[in-house]
């Protein structure tokens, strides 16, 4: 039990908090103490700031919103137009190539060139070449597979692609191995061989090259019924080879071959997609094929080879993106159903190598960057996997912001491109990164948000000077009332405005105006008060009482007491009315307290007939013996005076008496200055034990005026045991 409870005892005990509910109110008080620290002025500018805060910051959210969301919407308007413009222009271009292909496919030179050369290509199915002609081809297909591997980093088999008929060697040996360049193949007409072919080559070769030079074709082809290549503008590795059963049956133009062989009408063209063409050293190609059928009977086919370069040329703007609208980081591109690009990268062709160096640190593996960069272009090789492409893919238009293959954030609009029967399922897309397609909202943001901050600073400054305006008048009537709280009323504030600081200064002026007047009544009553005081007690004793004293009492020496009485008074109180006795004692009074103000008399109270005054008592005075017996000599004077005038019989008996006596304020709540001691009592014996009126003096007194005043002896008082003489003071005195 020990154990529990010194364990109990040494343990603190824990203070309880305090209910939440006054907790609550504890944290007010605090917030409203803090509060009533602040001045009205601080109060001002913080609610005329905190009002412009406010009222700046919904303005500006709301300015802020509406003027994001038009710059967006011009940014999203402006890639849109660009995506579409592109779009139009590349369905334009398609339309214009196939309608120049389906003129050609139907005039009568293309049937008559393939009739021409058909038959001169059946002529030469059973002609040999010489040896040094085959030496000729074997050494133009080693520079050409090896410059073939060198540029696509793709391994060719050489024995699958050289010539094995008899028509392809003759016309490989003898124009395409003859001709080093594009350039001299192209302008080449007759081999002067004699051949039937040679003949229809020197006819036709102007006409086909006008048609790929102009339009930009990289090839123009000619392939009879069977599939056989019977003409090559440019008289490439593939002259002479069948696109059926030949080296090149893989391409997609043995596939576009058939369906324009089978086509159910003349004015079909078909299109296909782009591949790595072999005879075109791995360049991504195309194809675009129409019939040719002269009398309504398709006899071949007249195929174009259609290079990146004219879409290269056209989507990245002929490199001319700023011109275009699309800044420094905005471009357009392809992309085919298999997500690979079917244009060039606008980063490629400024700078492969940064351009290897985003897209591998985005994802795509460096070997497919090292690919793009040995061919020289970014089609069918450089992936799109973005949103942007998935949606396009979907058939879906529209725009959005998401990572780029360059892994930007980039602000992308997607489309598919309008199919036209052509198979192409190609979807364009136009974009730009975010930091530089937004640039002009960052700049709007920084615009708005230094215009709010300068509008709060401009209203601080206007806040602070019109707070000091506004309490202006509040601080006049603070220094009003101090000045009133000094004790000068005398305060008058221009009244300035009518408002309800207004009203509150002119109450003001009145309040000090009234306060003026009451300081001067009460100025008046003190001084009433002062005289009534002063006519009660001593001028020392008053100034002791005003400050406060409870317990006011003095002791003095050397000070000459006269005690006083009118015989005759009482009879006179019977025989007149209040009023005029009043009125008569109030003037005899008078005279006698103007008699003791000139010789210095003190008067400490009136007792119904009875009068005590000393000299000496609060202004000591050597002489102060002497003038209160003259005081005395005066007052029988006045009473003299007084009874000729009135027609009265009073007479003066008054005791003198010189010693200590005490003096002091006496009663609660009425309050008397009274004076006590030894010379009192001795003048009021003396006054008493005098049956006759006169001025009667005690020892004190006589030894010190019977040199300077005639005395006669009147006898003796008896204080306590002993007698005490007494003398009356000379009727020659007076």
């Amino acid at each position: 039990m020990s154990q529990v409870t010194e364990q109990s005892a040494s343990q603190p005990v824990p203070t309880p908090d305090p209910a939440p509910g006054k907790r609550g109110l504890l944290e007010r008080f605090r917030r409203d103490r803090l509060l009533a620290r602040v001045s009205i002025q601080s109060k001002l500018i913080l609610m005329l700031v905190l009002c412009t805060m406010l009222a700046a910051a919904v303005v500006g959210a709301i300015a802020f919103e509406v003027g994001r969301t038009s710059l967006r919407t011009a940014v999203f308007s402006r890639l849109i137009e660009i995506r579409e413009a592109q779009s139009r222009a590349l369905e334009g271009q398609f339309g214009d190539l196939k309608n120049s292909l389906v003129i050609y496919s139907h005039g009568t030179s293309t049937s008559d060139a393939l009739a021409a050369f058909t038959a001169g290509f059946n002529q030469l199915d059973n002609v040999a070449i010489s040896p040094a002609q085959w030496q000729g081809v074997l050494a133009y297909y080693d520079t050409f597979i090896k410059q073939t591997e060198q540029q696509s980093g793709t391994q060719l088999d050489a024995a699958a692609l050289l010539p094995t008929a008899p028509a392809q060697r003759y016309l490989q040996a003898n124009y395409t191995a003859r001709l080093p360049t594009d350039d001299a193949a192209i302008a080449m007409g007759d081999a002067g061989d004699g051949s039937q072919w040679s003949a229809a080559n020197a006819r036709y070769q102007d006409f086909f090259r006008q048609i790929a030079t102009r339009f930009g074709f990289q090839d123009a082809l000619l392939l009879d019924a069977r599939g056989n290549v019977v003409y090559s503008a440019y008289k490439g590795v593939d002259l002479g080879t069948n696109i059926i059963t030949g080296p090149y049956a893989g391409s997609k133009l043995h596939a576009a071959y058939l369906k324009a062989m089978s086509a159910n009408t003349v004015d079909y063209v078909g299109l296909t997609d782009f591949e790595f063409y072999q005879p075109a050293q791995m360049q991504p190609t195309a194809w675009m094929v129409a019939p040719i059928a002269p009398n309504g009977r398709t006899e071949g086919v007249l195929a174009l080879q259609f290079p990146i370069s004219k879409i290269n040329q056209l989507m990245t703007f002929d490199r001319q993106w700023k011109d275009a609208g699309l800044g420094a980081t905005g471009e357009t591109f392809l992309v085919g159903p298999d997500g690979l690009m079917r244009s060039d990268s606008r980063v490629f062709v400024e700078d492969p190598q940064r351009y290897k160096r985003e897209v591998t640190a985005a994802g795509t593996p460096a070997e497919v960057a090292d690919k793009a960069i040995l061919l020289g272009g970014t089609t069918l090789v450089q992936p799109d996997v973005s949103q942007a492409t998935s949606n396009a893919r979907r058939g879906e238009t529209g725009t959005l912001v998401s990572s780029d293959y360059l892994g930007n954030r980039a602000l992308q609009s997607y489309a598919p491109l309008p199919d036209h029967n052509s198979g192409l399922q190609w979807s364009i897309i136009a974009k730009v990164d975010v930091a530089e397609a937004f640039a002009k909202e960052s700049s709007f943001t920084r615009t708005m948000v230094l215009s709010t901050v300068g509008m709060i600073f401009i209203v601080c400054v206007l806040a602070a000077y019109l707070a000091q305006v506004f309490v202006r008048p509040i601080r006049r009537l603070e220094a009003g009332a101090q000045r009133i709280a000094a004790g000068d009323y005398l305060v008058a504030i221009p009244v300035e405005t009518r408002d309800e600081l207004g009203d509150l200064t002119q109450a003001f002026n009145d309040m000090s105006r009234s306060l003026t007047v009451k300081d001067d009544l009460l100025k008046e009553q003190r001084q009433q008060n002062d005289e009534l005081l002063r006519s009660l007690m001593p001028d020392a004793v008053v100034e002791r009482f005003r400050q406060g004293e409870e317990t006011i009492a003095s002791e003095h020496h050397n000070v000459t007491v006269i005690f006083a009485d009118l015989l005759g008074i009482d009879r006179l109180q019977a025989e007149m009315s209040p009023g005029d006795y009043l009125a008569l004692g109030n003037e005899l009074m008078r005279q006698i307290e103007a008699a003791a103000t000139d010789l210095g008399i003190e008067s400490v109270h009136t007792v119904r007939n009875g009068y005590l005054a000393s000299c000496g008592l609060t202004v000591p005075r050597l002489d102060n013996v002497r003038r209160t017996v003259d005081f005395a000599v005066e007052c029988v004077r006045i009473v003299e005076r007084f009874n000729s005038d009135a027609g009265i019989a009073l007479q003066l008996r008054a005791g003198i008496d010189s010693g200590d006596v005490g003096s002091g304020l006496m009663g609660s709540p009425s309050l008397v200055y009274d004076m006590w001691g030894d010379a009192v009592n001795l003048a009021h014996q003396v006054k008493d034990g005098s049956p006759r009126p006169g001025i009667f003096v005690t020892a004190k007194v006589y030894e010190a005026l019977r040199d300077t005043m005639t005395f006669v002896e009147a006898g003796s008082v008896t204080v306590g045991d002993t007698a005490q003489p007494i003398w009356q003071v000379s009727e020659d005195q007076r």
